[in-house]
């Protein structure tokens, strides 16, 4: 089918549904003319310099590749607000809809990064689409909202948890989900009844924290099994719990500032227990090292942690040099 041109008059068939106050149509739309009629911003001129500034091209990237190279499916309805330019009228005892050709016929209310994706890839597909007609820009600002507010994207955590049964895990991902599992059930962890696998929880390690604090430490244990890894990890954390205990009579550990600290500190503590006892890591050999810091630190700093995790750490860091001596 030829390229329509600009000011050509579009048709396609849909359907009319009802919610609470509101009325739209929906249909599907090929991807090709999707990209050339909507756009982002009210302020923006140019639909696709303002997708390049106001949107995440790397975004959009990987999904014009799902769609090249994954030949993969996004079933999600892009949500349009028609404006005046497109001329939106239905016709055909209500079954059909025809809009004007032009770049500024559509604003986007959700789906601005599947709309650039899609204008990226080279694949053209059947895009389903839900046009409202007739909002205000008070509507259309009070519809943004509700579907950036109140319609939440999956958590992380759990997109993490499910991903071996969807076989997406990479190498690196699948070791770490068997470690955080293994602190998640055995009865030796020190982490037992503090994680959370699927879900972001109060007073809890998310399984996404955990990733982010053990990932950075895996080309240490390179060539070692889960189980050995979890043992040193253990160890180290049994020990970095116990020094928390000594000076604070709360949980500490679970706080993600603390626990992403402890694990960038792990690397310089199990050096040190290598020089003085080999590769020994128990945890009488982990807290002989830990101690003198526990010592120095203030309670104050580890109950009002901030934010950063790297501050803490150096913070650590730089008490735990100060015991060193020859």
């Amino acid at each position: 089918m030829p390229k329509p041109k600009k000011g050509e008059r579009l048709r396609y068939s849909v359907s009319l549904v009802t919610q609470g106050k509101r009325r739209f149509h929906t249909l599907t739309i090929p991807s090709d003319i999707l990209a050339k009629t909507c756009f982002v911003s009210t302020r923006e001129e140019d639909s696709i310099e303002g997708f390049q500034r106001l949107l995440d091209v790397k975004r959009a990237t990987d999904i014009a590749y799902y769609v090249d190279n994954e030949l993969g499916t996004i079933p999600t309805s892009i949500v349009l607000s028609a404006q005046p330019e497109a001329e939106f009228t239905v016709i055909g005892k209500g079954k059909t809809i025809e809009f004007t050709y032009t770049p500024k016929a559509f604003l986007i209310l959700d789906g601005q990064h599947r709309v650039y994706g899609f204008s990226l890839a080279k694949t053209a597909l059947r895009v389903p689409v839900v046009i409202y007609n007739g909002l205000s820009r008070r509507d259309e600002s009070r519809l943004f909202i509700d579907i950036n507010t109140k319609q939440r994207p999956v958590p992380s955590e759990l997109l993490l948890d499910i991903k071996k049964l969807a076989e997406y895990e990479t190498d690196i991902e699948q070791q770490l989900r068997e470690i955080f599992d293994l602190f998640n059930r055995e009865s030796s962890s020190p982490l037992l009844g503090m994680l959370s696998p699927a879900k972001r929880s109060k007073n809890k390690i998310s399984r996404t924290t955990f990733n982010a604090a053990v990932k950075p430490l895996m080309p240490i244990f390179i060539d070692k099994e889960e189980y050995e890894i979890y043992e040193a990890l253990s160890s180290y954390i049994s020990a970095f719990i116990a020094g928390l205990n000594k000076i604070a009579n709360e949980v500490l550990i679970t706080n993600a500032t603390i626990f992403r600290a402890s694990m960038q500190l792990f690397k310089e503590v199990a050096q040190r227990v290598k020089d003085r006892y080999g590769p020994n890591y128990t945890v009488d050999n982990f807290y002989e090292v830990l101690d003198p810091m526990f010592q120095r630190v203030k309670v104050s700093r580890l109950r009002n942690p901030g934010k950063s995790y790297v501050d803490l750490s150096q913070h650590l860091s730089k008490i735990l040099k100060t015991d060193f001596t020859l």
